[in-house]
């Protein structure tokens, strides 16, 4: 049987890993083992594959702030999340889909890992720190743990009932 441990538990583990008890703070290249690693996006060499790319194309002509508008104005429900509904990155995000696939509605997302300037876009929009961030029918919702208490209390069913889909059978 699998067993959740709890977060200082994993910290303690980790910190005793030689490679977490260096005290030095990299900052470029540096060698390990023979190997060369490169710490810095601008680095020649860092594989092209590493450094980060713009995921938006045409970003010149139509702002971060404007796709985020027009994905909440066109979309019922939104999420902007860590990873993609069907493989999401963090246990939060996961939650959130896990919520929202039970409505059996048409689902839509887009993953800020992807464009950092995106993520910042979607919390100045809605002024809320973290992920994953909701919307539903053009109205900032929430995270997960909003979600849940929502369709806990029913509240989730009643603004969704418009929205085409059906809850699951249970």
């Amino acid at each position: 049987m699998a067993r959740l441990l709890s977060s200082n538990a994993v910290l303690k583990a980790i910190s005793t890993l030689p490679a977490a008890r260096s005290s030095r703070n990299v900052i470029g290249p540096f060698y390990q083992n023979g190997l060369k690693y490169s710490t810095v996006p601008s680095d020649p060499d860092t594989h092209d594959d590493f450094r980060p790319t713009n995921k938006v194309q045409d970003s010149a002509s139509v702002s971060f702030k404007d796709i985020v508008e027009q994905d909440v104005k066109e979309n019922p429900v939104m999420i902007y999340m860590k990873g993609v509904p069907d493989f999401p990155q963090c246990g939060f995000s996961s939650l959130a889909v896990r919520v929202l696939k039970h409505y059996n509605i048409p689902l839509s997302a887009r993953n800020i890992l992807e464009d950092p300037e995106m993520k910042s876009a979607v919390k100045a929009f809605s002024h809320w720190p973290t992920f994953p961030q909701i919307f539903i029918k053009g109205e900032f919702v929430g995270g997960s743990d909003i979600i849940l208490n929502m369709h806990q209390n029913g509240e989730l069913k009643e603004k969704l009932k418009d929205i085409s889909g059906s809850p699951k059978p249970e």
